[in-house]
């Protein structure tokens, strides 16, 4: 089984960027996270950050046919990106949306997420322990699937 972790705009400068929004947590920091747990539940991972959208947008189509399941924090695209939503669409490959803040908490234009409506579900407001619990959601979903033995 395969992960894809893809961290949008900005997510490179966690740990330094609002750290009363976002923590200190490094982006490093959640990645090894992840590939510890990865390695426990015998999963292939991989991290992938951009800027770009249409890196990002790149990225997801390669997953097609390689990939079982995406972790997304598509960062500030979230609120504006309907091409991001539309190649989420595209794909059908289980997605889980996070967020390290609360964004209905948050300013009004962060309240509406354009990619929520195409995913398996949304994480928000609990930092970086929403990655991990969309991995153990990924797992789940896995297992009913029948890919993976759950542990």
């Amino acid at each position: 089984m395969k992960i894809l972790v893809m961290h949008g705009p900005n997510l490179n400068l966690l740990g330094t960027r609002e750290p009363e929004i976002y923590g200190r947590t490094t982006l490093a920091g959640i990645d090894r996270d992840l590939a510890l747990l990865a390695d426990r539940f015998g999963v292939e991972l991989e991290s992938f950050q951009s800027n770009h959208e249409g890196e990002l947008i790149d990225r997801l189509q390669a997953c097609v046919g390689n990939t079982d399941g995406i972790i997304l924090n598509p960062a500030a695209y979230t609120h504006t990106s309907i091409a991001i939503r539309d190649c989420l669409a595209a794909i059908q490959i289980p997605t889980i949306e996070v967020h390290l803040s609360n964004i209905h908490a948050r300013e009004e234009f962060r309240h509406r997420s354009m990619t929520a409506p195409v995913v398996m579900g949304q994480i928000c407001g609990l930092g970086a322990l929403g990655y991990t619990l969309a991995f153990h959601a990924l797992i789940e979903d896995f297992a009913k699937r029948g890919l993976l033995s759950a542990e």
